[in-house]
């Protein structure tokens, strides 16, 4: 169900044009208004989920799919020496619009572009106490 009050679902319902490289019945993909490199696009799902979490199974499945697609082709295309799939849930982890969409973007060498993170340094006491407070 799309949602009235949703940029992206105006977006991906074509009702606010876009750069559109792709569409089907549950998707459209667009170029981002504010790359973070030369191609970079999101996947938009027509229906309205506001994050992974509410996003049905099918649809989830069908977005790894999708991605996989664009990224071949992007590659191909933009002759680019990389790719990352990115997609981000809740603000703390850097959503800004509460649709779930995926960003598709190219890596250039020497793009300035970083997507990192500092790595832990977790002793096995740690791990084990994650690892029970996950499973159990």
């Amino acid at each position: 169900m799309k949602k009235d009050d949703c940029i992206f679902c105006k977006i991906a319902n074509g009702e606010i044009s876009s750069k559109a490289l792709y569409e089907d019945e549950d998707f459209r993909v667009i170029l981002d208004l504010g790359p973070a490199t030369k191609g970079h696009a999101l996947i938009l799902p027509k229906e309205h989920a506001a994050n992974l979490y509410e996003l049905p199974d099918e649809l989830a499945a069908k977005t790894l799919v999708l991605a996989k697609k664009m990224a071949t082709i992007m590659t191909e295309k933009l002759q680019c020496d990389g790719f990352n799939l990115v997609q981000n849930n809740g603000e703390a982890a850097g959503q800004t619009v509460q649709h779930f969409h995926m960003h598709l973007i190219p890596r250039y060498e020497n793009d300035g572009q970083k997507i990192n993170w500092i790595p832990g340094e977790p002793s096995q006491e740690e791990l084990e106490e994650i690892k029970k407070q996950i499973t159990e």
